[in-house]
């Protein structure tokens, strides 16, 4: 067997990458390139849906803000009504207060009159 020099050989190894090594590389190649395609198909139909669910979410947090932005309205409404009213039945009381200690204040000295007569 002769021995084959370095180009010799170098030579015979591009022409079997030519013939054999490089139509399965582009097979392979072009597999990737379909697969590659898939995948960013898939990643597009699952972020938009992503997208459109996080949307989703943004609205129903906007609208649970809003019912409880009116909530908070109604019970602030509510709590000046009560409010008022405590004030105005505190005012009340105090004048009733007010009116039965004079009362009592005459009646005092009433009493303390009777009792001065009776004794002297």
């Amino acid at each position: 067997m002769a021995e084959m020099t370095k180009k010799e050989f170098l030579e015979l190894l591009n022409e079997f990458s030519k013939k054999t090594l490089d139509p399965k590389f582009e097979q392979i190649d072009s597999r990737f390139v379909g697969f590659r395609e898939d995948v960013v198909h898939q990643f597009h139909i699952i972020s938009e849906d992503l997208i459109s669910k996080v949307q989703l979410v943004a609205e129903g947090v906007a609208t649970l803000n809003e019912k409880l932005d009116r909530h908070i309205d109604e019970n602030r409404k509510e709590h000046n009504e009560i409010m008022a009213a405590i004030k105005f039945s505190y005012a009340e009381l105090d004048r009733r207060i007010t009116t039965l200690e004079t009362e009592m204040e005459d009646l005092k000295r009433r009493m303390d009159k009777i009792e001065r007569r009776s004794v002297s």
